[in-house]
């Protein structure tokens, strides 16, 4: 009440906005008598009284002739109107209240500004608004009014990947900025590095952190000639016993999103996700508010607790992740809102934590129609490992110890120097390289999304060789372990189109214009990798997984060798077969080398040729 008719500045959300309404700012009449032109300036934004008298001399001479003066509506001067509901952040919100919300009225060219899910911070006056002129709603309100904003100045925050932060810098943050950049990009590995700074406080998922980093990316939106859209945005997928730190990356993956919107199953129901039909306040009609999957347009959707949603509502995503739209007909009003919201879920098996004695379809519980929407589908499992445990309890301790991770990470935490060399190994070195600070990775995706790469003639047949031995290798009876794995392993179509899209985003992050070799071969080993916490819970468990690795890296050199009836494989060939199959350079060496020593495999001194002897 303080600040009642003074210019104040408010931060929030936009949860609603009206349609843009002309509102009448001067008047202008004529008299039917004398033909005498009249303006009236409108003081009241609301409601104004109309004349009925006319001024003129030659009326007044008449005695003040009443109810000749009429309306002129073309005479007249009208402006634009909005009306925008803003809510309060979560952030911002006192404990255990809910958000407060307020009005505000933007006029000229305030209007069309902002949209509903936009961040925003609003110069305005804070005026009083009476709740009704008269009758029985002013009687009851008493002189009691409410309160709204009217807007002066309107700042946008955090818009979209499009409108990077570049150009609101001055040139040297601006040349700073884009060092920084090229740094990352012409550096060693920078998917590694990028996406090692994806909540780098969590330790280890690296395959996950990079599927994120790539979901952040995305591929390449197609439309084609014929109207036909092909969805560019990757659905990702995290099932995994509790205590692996899902929502901790689905809260950060939301945070880094230009639009992320963050909700739980349980907390939405399936008109809450997509659009809900509310009255007008001002105009009393029906209107369409957008849910939480509207407001993340062109942004993120994260869903928590995805297993525990109603059926009902789990219907409304499929429209969602393969057409990328909201169809609603509801009271009277038929129509298709945009929804080109990647989705990232997380999810519980059924039983709480997965069950190894049941197949992998008894464990998800979610209809097969839904699992294939998704590009990836990550099973974290939470095996007993005494290294990995160690690392990771060091990794938690070593964050609580320095209050978060510093720029670099000191590699003499520890006085074991071999125990540090296996720490750094299972966390893919991410330990060694500097996080990137989050701008830097929203400016850097912002940048990579300009680019549009298209897929070469020669890597194509190449896509359609790798798609087809991934569909036979799904062929139930072709692998008697792939048979306890239920019909959820199998490769459909869309799982092509994932892989496609996967390595879009990847020929993306590299800032280039046509998809590589080396970007399908991560992408099917990423889609490899998502299954591999099972493949590897069925193989050879208790006896060192280590020695495992290098015997199945052996295996597939050995098959393909009979196969082509060669005893001299090339070395790049040879790479590749493995990084498809989601194993590393480095298992492919360690192997090689483990076998040279038996005198199995050679390898030709320019380190070109594997000869079997």
């Amino acid at each position: 009440s303080q600040s009642m008719g003074k210019l104040v500045t408010i931060r929030g959300m936009i949860v609603r906005a009206s349609d843009v309404k002309p509102c009448c700012v001067v008047a202008t009449y004529t008299c039917d008598n004398c033909g005498c032109e009249m303006y009236q300036v409108v003081q009241n934004k609301r409601e104004f009284m109309p004349q009925r008298i006319c001024y003129s001399a030659r009326c007044r001479r008449q005695g003040g002739v009443r109810d000749t003066v009429h309306l002129q509506t073309r005479g007249s001067k009208f402006e634009k109107f909005q009306e925008l509901k803003i809510q309060e952040l979560p952030s911002q919100v006192p404990m255990g209240h809910i958000p407060r919300s307020m009005s505000v009225h933007c006029r000229g060219e305030l209007t069309r500004q902002a949209t509903p899910g936009d961040v925003v911070t609003i110069d305005g006056i804070f005026l009083p608004q009476r709740v009704a002129e008269s009758g029985y709603r002013a009687m009851k309100a008493g002189l009691i009014s409410m309160t709204f904003l009217e807007a002066q100045h309107i700042i946008v925050h955090k818009k979209s990947y499009d409108d990077s932060i570049a150009d609101s810098l001055s040139e040297e943050a601006k040349a700073k900025l884009d060092n920084e950049i090229m740094e990352i990009a012409t550096g060693e590995d920078p998917v590694g590095r990028l996406s090692s700074s994806i909540a780098p406080e969590i330790y280890g998922h690296e395959d996950i952190k990079r599927a994120l980093l790539l979901q952040l990316v995305s591929g390449c939106t197609r439309k084609l000639p014929d109207g036909m859209r092909i969805r560019g945005d990757i659905n990702i997928c995290l099932m995994g016993d509790p205590g692996v730190a899902k929502s901790q990356m689905l809260k950060h993956v939301s945070s880094i999103a230009p639009r992320g919107v963050y909700t739980t199953g349980k907390g939405s129901s399936g008109v809450g996700l997509t659009a809900a039909i509310t009255k007008d306040l001002t105009t009393g009609e029906m209107a369409l508010e957008g849910g939480a999957l509207v407001l993340a347009d062109q942004g993120i959707c994260a869903i928590d607790e995805f297993d525990k949603m109603d059926e009902a509502d789990r219907t409304a995503i499929h429209e969602v992740m393969e057409q990328q739209t909201v169809s609603v007909a509801k009271a009277g009003i038929v129509a298709t809102l945009n929804a080109r919201a990647a989705v990232l879920a997380a999810a519980n098996p059924l039983y709480g934590r997965y069950n190894r004695k049941k197949s992998l379809s008894e464990n998800v519980n979610l209809p097969n129609s839904l699992l294939s929407r998704f590009d990836l589908m990550f099973l974290i499992l939470d095996v007993a490992d005494v290294d990995k445990d160690m690392a990771l309890a060091r990794h938690v301790t070593f964050v609580h110890q320095n209050e978060g991770l510093t720029a670099k990470r000191q590699s003499d935490v520890d006085s074991d120097d071999s125990e540090d060399e296996d720490m750094n190994d299972i966390n893919g070195g991410a330990s060694e390289s500097k996080t990137v600070p989050p701008e830097i990775v929203r400016e850097y995706i912002s940048r990579a999304r300009k680019h549009q790469p298209v897929v070469r003639p020669d890597v194509a047949p190449y896509i359609v060789e790798a798609y087809v031995g991934l569909r036979m290798q799904g062929i139930p009876g072709s692998n008697s372990r792939k048979k306890q794995f239920g019909d959820q392993m199998t490769m459909t179509a869309r799982q092509l189109l994932s892989i496609l899209r996967l390595s879009q985003a990847l020929a993306r992050l590299r800032f280039s214009d046509f998809v590589a070799r080396e970007d399908v071969d991560e992408a099917i080993r990423l889609t490899h990798m998502s299954k591999a916490s099972l493949e590897d819970n069925y193989e050879g468990k208790g006896e060192g997984q280590k020695d495992d690795v290098i015997s199945r890296i052996y295996t597939i050199l050995r098959d393909y060798s009979t196969a082509s009836r060669t005893k001299r494989i090339e070395l790049k060939l040879c790479e590749a077969m493995v990084l498809r199959k989601g194993f590393t350079k480095q298992q492919l060496q360690t192997c090689l080398e483990e076998y040279q020593t038996l005198n199995i495999l050679l390898v030709n001194k320019s380190a070109t040729h594997v000869v079997f002897v």
